[in-house]
Order: structure tokens, then sequence, then C-alpha cells
């Protein structure tokens, strides 16, 4: 659709701007205020297009570029096109944009268009920002976040690089997009990521929305309050920060000795047990019946009476594995209480072997925020600004009660810690510790055996997804930066950086060694 605009009349904003080319005559009066008008307006940027039509009398300053335009900030995400007029007949076309506010226009050659031949493309261009991507030296000012002073002397050596290791890995990265983009660059420290704090936007974020900064070299959560503020480009560093514990032992949440056993097979067994009770009780009385007149028989005390008493007594001592001083002398007595006591041995060998069993096994009851909130487990969390700011401002009722209960009670300090003083807790066990996993894992390698790696458990708290990296909003260089990280991560650099720094959950082994001393402290218990 074409429509015709009045002098300084501008269209207004819609979800469609991206179908809205402005085609201008130089030639008309007063189109130097016009521009500027637009400029206000945001029009000479993405994803608007311009075709400004000069004429032979036009002025032009460097390179062709009419001089109506000249004081117009065209940046590298705008597409303006010039018709310049060779003949009365024919035009130049090409493309003009300044790399930075008050650099040198740059022109890129389209093509040529004459009344005869129509239009002809003389170069094969790509996307704008693909034609853009070198910045010939252009200065970028990066942002990073320091939650420690002395972590600027150490961006790049690898000293203590559990200390703000996401702005460490991503520093390297952010270099190499700057090299990709033949820019320069100037480096903002910030001392936490940005939040809101009376209406005002503190820390790396305030950066962003200042216009002070082009991109944070920080990674940092995307979360509803700054999706409106800043944009984001790209995903860099797959770590999350998360609970992490050991697995309480069985005998640590269940009573191991009702536990052996499914509840099916403890009623079958007491079953078993009755029927037993029931025919050695039938074989007593029966035999008893039988050699009543048997004087001798009558005075031995081990023979055994056909009495309930005396054939609970028996029956009692069998399942404790104590035997009897009574018996019965006939072979069908014999051969019940044969079947009675090898039953009861095959019970308490599998009943001892399933105790051993369990005792090496790891609890499956905490599997969620709740559980983790109702467990006996101590707590600690990991000593970030992000963290002190997260916990104590959630709302949600379990994130809240954890907080409230288990990480900061009343009347205590709050248990926020080191990265090393938590992990030592934790190997020590029934101790939950909130840590950024890619770090906290290569700690975990540190100090735990590897029998003990394997009961290990993560529970998200934080209800953010992975750390992305932004850029401040309508910045000209957001599609340079989503293009330069792509290939940053396809040549396998981020991996890198990330392989350098990061460490993945440690793979289980050595599960047999923590059998022995499991073990071992079983027997010293009975």
């Amino acid at each position: 659709m074409l429509q015709i605009l009045e002098p300084y009349h501008l269209p207004p904003r819609h979800a469609q701007d991206q179908h809205i080319v402005f085609l201008a005559d130089l030639a008309c009066p007063n189109i130097s205020e016009y521009f500027k008008a637009s400029n206000i307006k945001q029009h000479f940027r993405s994803p608007f297009r311009w075709i400004l039509i000069a004429s032979v009398a036009d002025d032009t300053s460097q390179g062709g570029v009419p001089g109506a335009i000249d004081d117009i900030e065209v940046l590298p995400d705008a597409e303006v096109m010039v018709a310049q007029p060779t003949s009365n007949t024919s035009y130049d076309l090409y493309f003009i944009y300044k790399i930075g506010n008050g650099k040198p226009w740059c022109t890129e050659p389209f093509g040529v268009w004459d009344t005869q031949a129509g239009f002809q493309q003389t170069n094969q261009l790509a996307s704008t920002a693909d034609r853009r991507l070198n910045l010939n030296g252009y200065e970028i000012p990066v942002c990073y976040v320091l939650t420690d002073n002395d972590s600027v002397y150490h961006l790049t050596d690898g000293i203590n690089d559990h200390i703000d290791t996401i702005t460490k890995v991503n520093f390297r990265t952010t270099n190499h997009l700057l090299d990709f983009l033949n820019a320069t660059r100037k480096y903002v420290f910030a001392n936490t990521w940005g939040y809101k704090v009376n209406g005002t936007w503190n820390g790396l974020t305030g950066y962003l929305i200042r216009n002070e900064v082009e991109i944070g070299g920080s990674p940092m959560f995307f979360t509803s309050e700054r999706i409106s503020e800043v944009d984001y480009i790209s995903s860099p560093t797959p770590t999350r920060s998360k609970f992490v514990f050991q697995q309480p032992k069985l005998s640590y949440e269940n009573n191991l000795f009702l536990l052996s056993f499914k509840t099916t097979v403890w009623y079958s067994l007491l079953g078993l047990i009755f029927l037993m009770f029931l025919a050695l009780l039938a074989v007593a009385i029966w035999e008893w019946k039988r050699t009543k007149n048997d004087l001798q028989r009558a005075s031995d005390a081990g023979v055994l009476r056909g009495n309930v008493q005396d054939v609970a007594l028996l029956i009692y001592g069998a399942a404790c594995q104590q035997g009897s001083t009574v018996e019965l002398k006939g072979s069908l007595g014999r051969v019940v209480m044969l079947v009675l006591f090898l039953a009861l041995m095959f019970l308490y060998t599998s009943y001892s072997a399933n105790i051993v069993a369990l005792l090496q096994s790891s609890s499956s009851q905490i599997r969620s925020l709740e559980d983790l909130l109702h467990s006996r487990l101590r707590f600690g969390v990991h000593d970030t600004v992000f963290n002190r700011y997260y916990f104590s401002t959630a709302t949600e009722p379990t994130r809240k009660a954890i907080y409230q209960t288990k990480v900061a009670p009343p009347g205590t300090t709050p248990r926020f810690m080191t990265m090393e003083e938590g992990v030592k807790n934790m190997q020590k066990g029934l101790f939950a510790f909130h840590m950024e996993t890619g770090v906290g894992y290569k700690f975990v390698g540190k100090f735990f055996h590897e029998g003990e790696k394997c009961g290990l458990k993560e529970i998200q708290y934080l209800q953010v997804i992975d750390p992305w990296q932004a850029v401040r909003k309508n910045t000209p260089y957001k599609e340079l930066f989503k293009i330069g990280m792509k290939r940053v991560q396809e040549h396998g650099l981020q991996k890198r950086e990330n392989h350098l720094l990061y460490e993945k959950r440690p793979k289980c082994s050595g599960r047999e060694s923590n059998f022995v001393s499991e073990v071992r402290k079983w027997r010293s218990f009975v």
C-alpha cells in the first residue's frame, strides 16, 4: 500500500514496521527538517527502510552522500539506499551507513537502473548484518560484573578461577566476539548484575539502560523484570545454581529393620509362622495322646508338651535362631520341626542380606523443594550477590519458607558461605548446599572420594533459566553481536572456555569401596 505523507507528517509506529519503506525525493523543500523529525522518531533504524532519490543538482558530501542527510546518524542496522542519477535516464544505487556516531560514511554499491535495461544488480549482497561485520576498530564499551575486586587482575591467568567464574569465562569469549567484529573495546566493571532499587536500576543492567555500554560481558538471568529493559542475544554458559546434597542413607530416613521386607512378605511370614504353630501343636497333641500310657516319656523333660505355651516358646526360639531344649520324638514331629527350622533359617539369611544391602543404599525420598524443606538436612548457600538477592526476595511459599527456616532462621546469622566451606560440609553428609554447579563440581572433584560422588542429588531453587548475554535496548549492533556469538560457538571457542573453567557433574565410580565401609560400620554397630 502506497501512502503519500504531507510535509512534517510522520507515520505512526505499529506492529508491522518491517513492511514500511520510506521513499523520499531529496528535491522536496525542507527535506532536511523532515529527516531530523524522522530521526527523532527512530525511523532511521531497523526495521524501517529508506530509498532516497537524488538529483543531479543535489549537494553531496563525502562518498556521494546527499547533503540533506549528512547530519543524520545512519548506523549499521539501518537500510538506507541512495539513487544517485548519472544521467537523465540512469541511476547508481548504493547503501550508506556509519559505523558509529560521528564516524565517516560508508557506502555499499548495489546496482544500476536505467530506462532501457531496467535494474541491473552489480553486487550480490548478503543480509545487512553480514555486510557490516567489520567495525574497523570502532570502540565498543563492555560491562563485566566482578564481585571480588581482586578478580580484575586475574581475568585470564586462571588464579582463583572459582571466583567470578562466569565473568572470567565470558571475558575471553567476548574478546573473541570483538576480535571477530574487528572492534576495539572499553571495559567497564560493576559489582552486581543489576536490580531495581527505589525505581532505579543499578549494576550491569543500569549501565545497559543508560546506554553507557553496548553489551554485557557477564551473562545474567533471564527475568521478567529485565526483559523489558534489555535485549538478550545468546546463552553462552550452560550452568545453573542448584541445591546439591548427598542423598541420606536409608537408615537416616527409615527403619531398616522394617524396610527389609515388603508388607506382603511380612504378612506371609506371620502366616507361615502361624501355620507352623498349628502344625506343631497338632502333632504334639497327637503324640501325647498316642503315648499317654508311656510313663518314661511323660517324665522326660526334653519332650515337647502338647500345650500352647510350650509350642509358642519353641516357635519363638526358632525364629530367633536360638534352637530349643525340647523336641518331638516321633518321625512326623521331627519332619515338621525340620521344615520349621529350615524355613526360618532361610528367612533369617534373607533378612540379614537385605539389611546389609540397604545399609549402602541412599534414600530417594527427597525429590522436590517441599521434600527438601521438610527433611532434616542442614542448609548452606554460596555467598554471591544474586543468591543473597533472590533468596531474600523469594515470595513463593516453599522458597520463602526455605529461606526463613533453613537459610536464615530468626535470631541466627544467614548461612551464606564460601564454596570451599559449603562443599566440605556437603561431603560430611546431611547438608544441602546451593551453588553454581559448574564451579561447585570442581570442588567436589577435589574433596570427595570416588564412592562419595555416587549419591549426589540436585534440586533447582531459582526460578530462572540458564544465564543469557544481554545488550542494550535498540543497539544498532545487536544482529552483529548475535552473528558473532554464533560464530564463536560454532568454531568451538565457547565450548573450549567453558571446559577450562566449568566442571560437569562427576560420574559415579568406586561404589564397591563404599560398600565395604558401610558393612564395617553396621557390624560395629551390631
